[in-house]
């Protein structure tokens, strides 16, 4: 963990008037007493009001609260238009939480800072084909990737020649009107790229071991090795 980060989840397990001893706060951030020590002591020192001592315990005074998170203009621009593209080309969940994300930095940014938000003329509309199925799709092939499944599911490819895939799922990519699901191909036994909008009848299949050759890794390490091509094939399978 970050000091930054502890030192904000020190601030936050005092709050509301709860007395905690180092030791207690220690064993909750996996840190050693002396370091609490530490911790506290430079809090108390840029004007958090603890009160407490070493061997006693600590306590922060009611009334107090951390300063909101703030942005710079471009990051106020950049947080927007992403949420934004990915509400309009997302999943249907992560659609979702593209819109409460948008809600949430509207709802603790400053009068100026949020001008600046509502500002950006940065726009996506969703397409005829982000249709709900393949808003689906999207978040079945998330939930997959996450859960290290194989996924079984028939494929099309550009000329139209049909076939069936048993794969293990290691990225979603986007590419400005496609979505891609990239993946160790079991049928192929190479790394292939699929458009999602031809994958048709998937299933989940059981739990996978992540193999060193066969992880998002080694995908990574081809497709910069080869940036022309897709897993090693061209992007015939792809596009």
């Amino acid at each position: 963990m970050r000091r930054a980060d502890r030192l904000f989840q020190i601030v936050q397990y005092l709050r509301g008037g709860r007395l905690l001893t180092a030791a207690m706060l220690a064993e909750r951030l996996e840190v050693t007493p002396r370091t609490i020590y530490r911790d506290v002591a430079d809090l108390i020192g840029s004007g958090v009001p603890i009160d407490g001592e070493a061997g006693v315990g600590y306590l922060m005074r009611e009334g107090y609260d951390v300063p909101p998170l703030m942005f710079t203009n471009d990051e106020i621009a950049a947080l927007t238009a992403g949420a934004r593209m990915i509400r309009a080309w997302g999943g249907a969940g992560m659609a979702s939480a593209a819109e409460e994300a948008l809600v949430k930095i509207n709802a603790v940014l400053p009068d100026a800072a949020r001008a600046r938000a509502d500002a950006v003329r940065i726009h996506a509309f969703q397409p005829a084909e982000m249709t709900p199925e393949l808003r689906a799709r999207l978040d079945d092939l998330e939930r997959a990737i996450e859960a290290r499944r194989r996924l079984h599911f028939a494929y099309a490819r550009a000329d139209g020649t049909p076939s069936t895939r048993i794969v293990r799922p290691v990225g979603l990519y986007f590419w400005g009107k496609v979505w891609t699901l990239g993946a160790w191909c079991e049928t192929r036994n190479d790394f292939r790229s699929f458009r999602i909008d031809r994958i048709a009848q998937m299933q989940s299949g059981e739990v996978f071991r992540i193999e060193p050759d066969k992880s998002a890794a080694a995908y990574y390490a081809r497709q910069r090795a080869n940036p022309d091509t897709s897993g090693g094939k061209s992007m015939g399978e792809m596009i």
